[in-house]
């Protein structure tokens, strides 16, 4: 999509599809399983035995992760922008219909161009709200606010991280997906598919209907099409939502003064304090885990793994699953200057902006400091004056990058917050 915006010729995105579920005792499981039942192994829960037939049996075959994870929750962004055919991202991988879905998108391509329909026509303001309205009605990924910060940037469309705070509040939870739900993307597409998703928002009166796409109907014209599987319950409605709010909000505070973001689907965590248990890196964080070294009521501090200082920003998925493995994702509460896979839920805060490596408090905090997470308050804070934080921070050292040279050293050197998209100039 950046790629399309950057050049601004005709073109569309299809997406490859879900993978299917597996299968384990009875019950669809997917890799966010995999990872969870690390934490059940490190705490003794299951054995090597229990966490092998989890392994082999949670990637059945082809396709990206099976629940309203980064993968799919893009997928579901690329229909509501515009940029995808409405109905051809949510075939599965290995469904024979995604061939035919494929060779239209072929043949779409080349009407694109007899038309002249270009990304900047498709890429407006309001099909980036309406791409934030899907992410928080379907308990989407923290990862789609990076990369639509970074998508609008290419297009210089106005979209700032409070965007997506206030159209989340707004936007209730209708789809009762994965990870924060029960089914998985395969079964939204069984029940209806993202055309039933937006058809049930345009019935409660939440998208930009006008919105033009690129089979050169509108989205309003394209959800119409919508068929609903009799007796589906992985989309409600809007009347009768599983959350009146949705799944993203943003945190600030002067732990995160630019912001951060928080997921809410699946839990109902609105405020912990706790002390700061503090690592530099997200290996370290994760050897504490699988030593039981976290206890009820921590808050994990992960730091340096932002845009600059990973350099590169890689996901937590290994941390934040296994301890929700170790069934701590009630009682305890994470922050990083990282980012999340779409599988972690429970009360994780990512993004925090400005990253340690630029210098942001977060690089402040010490083993043990208390550390307050307050949702209706839109506030992360640690509890240390004004006057202590800047002593710390004017103290502070940056550490030696992981690269001085080569390309990486030029992208830590070029990359923005990533309350900015973490993208370059």
């Amino acid at each position: 999509m950046m790629a399309l915006a950057r050049l601004d010729i005709p073109g569309l995105v299809l997406y490859g599809g879900s993978i299917a579920p597996g299968i384990f005792q009875g019950r669809s499981v997917t890799i966010q399983d995999v990872f969870e039942a690390v934490g059940k192994y490190t705490s003794g829960k299951i054995d090597d035995a229990g966490l092998k037939a989890i392994e082999d049996a949670a990637c059945p075959g082809a396709g990206a992760c099976g629940g309203q994870f980064t993968a799919n929750t893009m997928s579901t962004v690329m229909e509501f922008l515009g940029i995808s055919p409405m109905g051809s991202n949510g075939i599965p991988a290995m469904s024979p219909a995604k061939d035919a879905a494929a060779f239209a998108c072929g043949q779409l391509v080349m009407q694109l161009l007899r038309n002249d329909l270009r990304p900047s026509h498709i890429f407006t303001r309001q099909a980036f709200e309406n791409a934030i309205i899907s992410v928080a009605a379907t308990g989407g990924s923290t990862n789609a606010v990076l990369h639509l910060l970074a998508l609008a940037h290419e297009m210089n469309v106005p979209l700032d991280i409070d965007d997506f705070d206030r159209i989340s509040t707004a936007t209730p939870i209708i789809a009762d997906l994965k990870p924060g739900g029960r089914f998985m993307a395969a079964d939204l597409h069984n029940a209806g598919g993202i055309q039933l998703v937006a058809q049930r928002l345009f019935e409660g009166g939440y998208l930009h209907g006008a919105a033009i796409t690129v089979t050169g109907k509108t989205l309003r014209e394209e959800a119409s099409q919508a068929k609903e599987v009799s007796g589906q319950e992985v989309v409600l409605t809007t009347d009768h939502p599983i959350k009146a709010t949705g799944g993203l909000v943003i945190l600030k505070g002067n732990l995160a003064p630019e912001g951060c973001v928080v997921k809410m689907a699946g839990h109902n965590m609105l405020y912990h304090r706790g002390p700061a248990r503090v690592f530099d890196t997200e290996d370290a964080a994760f050897e504490a885990v699988k030593n039981n070294q976290i206890v009820a009521n921590d808050v994990v501090v992960i730091r340096y793994e932002g845009p600059r200082g990973g350099p590169g920003m890689r996901e937590m998925l290994g941390v934040t699953s296994a301890l929700s493995g170790a069934g701590l994702d009630a009682s305890v509460a994470l922050l990083t200057d990282g980012r999340f896979s779409g599988a972690t839920h429970g009360l994780m805060a990512g993004h925090v902006a400005p990253e340690a490596a630029r210098g942001g408090p977060i690089a402040a905090v010490h083993e043990g400091d208390i550390v307050v997470f307050d949702i209706n308050a839109r506030q992360l804070n640690v509890e240390l004056s004004a006057e202590e934080l800047a002593a710390r921070l004017k103290d502070w050292q940056p550490p030696e990058p992981h690269y001085k040279g080569g390309v990486m050293a030029k992208y830590a050197n070029a990359v923005s917050s990533a309350s900015k998209g973490a993208v370059t100039i």
